[in-house]
């Protein structure tokens, strides 16, 4: 066993889809974990997850073999070291605007001597698979991973400083949250013209600087149009929308 292969589909092969989870049920958790999805991605930020239900989740899919991403409160960079510890293949963090915001998430994240992460791997050796905690360590310097959020004028300005930070992984777009930031107005419009044509600079200069490109796609739609632009990790849909829209096509379907 050990920490699920990420790296290299993520660099070089298809790009890696993930379900986006924001409830807080283990059964739900369970039917996205085995779903023909790559990973799960738990939203703390925006999600219902408490700390209880975060780290069963992610036991639940470290167990069923697949990687989780935790999607962390802006800021949280105690939570991204807990998160790693209790089994996570990778966190995002929110609201990342320079190259200070990006090294301290960094420094949380990653073990010396790319970053200052507390050794501590107890709980995410045991799930993986690892009698020596050690050789855990060993493989989370390459297979764990920390993403800065993309989702401002400030963060756009600071993009290829960003993506320049040793032990930073990658960048992930959140087109809601740009598309406002970039609006002058406050609207929301993900796939307005200034969007899109930020949407494209973060995955050419990912893509330019080596590092992985990642982004939240609503729909399916969304999703295969952000693959066409190169991005390798697209986090889809969401647990609580797919429910809801079940729901009301079954409820539909039965009256007729």
């Amino acid at each position: 066993m050990g920490l699920p292969p990420l790296r290299q589909r993520l660099m070089t092969g298809a790009p890696v889809s993930s379900s986006w989870i924001g409830g807080t049920d283990p059964l739900i958790h369970e039917a996205f974990l085995r779903a023909d999805f790559d990973a799960i991605t738990f939203d703390v930020q925006h999600g219902l997850l408490d700390e209880v239900s975060l780290k069963l989740g992610i036991e639940r899919a470290a167990l069923l073999g697949k990687p989780s991403l935790v999607r962390l409160p802006i800021e949280d960079r105690a939570l991204a070291a807990r998160t790693l510890d209790w089994g996570a293949s990778g966190v995002i963090l929110p609201m990342v605007e320079s190259v200070g915001d990006a090294e301290r998430l960094v420094a949380a994240t990653k073990y010396p001597p790319l970053g200052q992460r507390s050794y501590g791997p107890t709980r995410t050796a045991v799930l993986h698979g690892y009698e020596d905690r050690d050789d855990y360590a060993r493989d989370a310097r390459n297979e764990t991973f920390a993403f800065a959020m993309i989702e401002t004028a400030a963060a756009l300005a600071a993009l290829d400083s960003i993506l320049a930070i040793d032990g930073l992984d990658g960048v992930f777009v959140g087109p809601s949250d740009l598309s406002i930031a970039l609006s002058g107005d406050g609207t929301r419009s993900p796939r307005g013209e200034k969007a899109e044509t930020a949407v494209r600079t973060v995955a050419d200069a990912a893509k330019a600087a080596g590092k992985v490109s990642a982004i939240y796609a609503a729909t399916p739609q969304d999703a295969a149009h952000y693959r066409e632009l190169g991005f390798r990790l697209i986090c889809t849909g969401s647990d609580l929308g797919t429910i809801e829209a079940a729901a009301n096509a079954l409820a539909k379907a039965v009256r007729g």
